[in-house]
């Protein structure tokens, strides 16, 4: 049983509810909305720590990185990206140095220079990591650098969020190697990129994305938009869906669904929960998320941990909401 429960705790919450809708028992239905509750719980303990503990030693300012890392940290163990080790050894080199320098200098560069260096940053970093779009990985690496390009650092604390990069790039390191050396021996990274071609799906795929998030996030920087990342989110959020959709609008309505019902929920649980217990928001959305599998709900749950933090918290609380983050593109 126990062997069955740990092994219960690694499914995605789909799974889990598919197996809860094949159950013929009420016990059996129990197990599997357990493991979720516990599985949600965890994931969101672990966070905590493993962020307060990244931004208590790298400094408050890059606690944004610490919550790529998690979840770079969360997905590396079931995904790789396509080639053999040694490549994606490198890859991951590439793709943390690109995260950690790219949003940076585009925060200190000429409008005009904005978009272009954002296209090919993030079209490189697509590149590196997401050879197979429907795996995910796309997700984290999107929400990564959006989350990033919308907190820059500057001077010593670009200094620390390097030094950080290069611890998450040896923790994550070695569980890529640990769980994927001997996976696709033979395929190298120039193998891949010499089958570029718009006529793949998932080239296509890469190229949307890239375009679309660079576009938006400089037209949020040049227009001077204040916490301009929410619009690479949701820009993102849309294009990201892969096999490539016959119509963005379905989605496009279910955001703006998700999105009313979450600020309704959000004004409501702020309003009857006590001042002091306010902060805990952010959790709470976090572990709800792991009940959620409908794009609507994931959104609803996002705007909990968005609103907290456009509502201007401190430090401490901005740390806990960003947990929320962590389940929806882990």
């Amino acid at each position: 049983m126990t062997r069955e429960f740990y092994n219960a705790l690694q499914m995605d919450p789909s799974v889990l509810k598919r197996r809860i809708a094949a159950c013929g028992t009420k016990g059996e239905k129990a197990f599997y909305w357990a493991a979720m509750a516990v599985r949600s719980a965890l994931i969101v303990a672990f966070a905590i720590l493993f962020i307060s503990l990244l931004s208590g030693l790298f400094g408050a300012d890059n606690t944004p990185l610490a919550v790529v890392l998690f979840c770079m940290l969360l997905g590396i163990r079931f995904v790789d990206f396509d080639y053999c080790i040694a490549d994606s050894m490198a890859a991951l080199g590439a793709a943390l140095a690109i995260l950690t320098l790219a949003p940076c200098a585009a925060a200190a560069l000429a409008p005009v220079l904005v978009a272009p260096l954002h296209f090919i940053a993030f079209f490189a970093l697509l590149l590196l990591t997401c050879q197979r779009p429907e795996m995910g990985n796309g997700g984290i690496y999107n929400f990564a650098y959006i989350y990033l390009a919308g907190n820059p650092v500057a001077g010593q604390a670009l200094a620390r969020r390097g030094m950080m990069a290069l611890a998450g790039y040896l923790l994550c390191g070695a569980i890529l190697f640990v769980k994927h050396r001997k996976r696709n021996p033979g395929a190298r990274f120039h193998h891949r990129l010499r089958r570029f071609d718009l006529a793949r799906p998932e080239c296509l795929w890469q190229l949307r994305m890239a375009l679309g998030v660079s576009l938006v996030l400089a037209a949020g920087q040049a227009f001077g938009v204040e916490r301009f990342m929410w619009m690479g989110f949701a820009c993102g959020s849309l294009l990201s869906e892969y096999p490539l959709p016959q119509n963005t609008a379905v989605r496009f309505w279910q955001r703006i669904v998700g999105a009313a019902a979450g600020c309704g929920l959000f004004a409501l649980l702020y309003l009857a929960v006590p001042p002091d217990f306010r902060s805990l928001l952010g959790p709470l959305g976090g572990f709800c998320m792991g009940f959620c599998t409908d794009y609507r709900y994931k959104t609803a749950m996002n705007c909990i941990g968005a609103l907290m933090i456009a509502r201007g918290s401190t430090a401490f609380r901005a740390r806990w909401c960003c947990v929320w983050r962590t389940q929806c593109w882990a």
